[in-house]
């Protein structure tokens, strides 16, 4: 049974490109959704196996609504995924207890790698 996953962007591109480089592996994804209040609705319902987040949103922010997943969801394993290259981001992603940062443009061998990190 593939992995599933749980895209958070505000960008339907994204998601689309993160499907496409999934093709053939053992992940796919299952849900995906445009905001962080949509990704704290859905979570329990869809129970997916990993979340990509990005940082940078409309409404509530990546690194809020991870936080808010983890606190109702320790077990969450989420990788947040942004074109922003600045420590004080990657640090406060690990600070709420993500797995993984995923620098984008993503490709598919550094986001399998993630994704395999993140599940270990």
């Amino acid at each position: 049974m593939k992995k599933q996953l749980m895209v958070v962007d505000d960008s339907r591109m994204m998601e689309l490109q993160i499907c496409k480089l999934l093709e053939g592996t053992e992940f796919e994804v299952a849900a995906y959704c445009e905001n962080g209040e949509e990704a704290i609705e859905r979570y329990e319902e869809v129970q997916p196996d990993l979340v990509t987040m990005d940082v940078i949103m409309p409404g509530i922010d990546g690194l809020e609504t991870a936080q808010i997943i983890l606190e109702e969801h320790p077990e969450a394993k989420i990788v947040m995924v942004s074109s922003l290259d600045d420590e004080d981001t990657i640090h406060e992603a690990k600070a709420v207890g993500t797995k993984r940062f995923l620098h984008k443009p993503i490709e598919r061998e550094d986001l399998l790698r993630t994704l395999e990190q993140a599940m270990a």
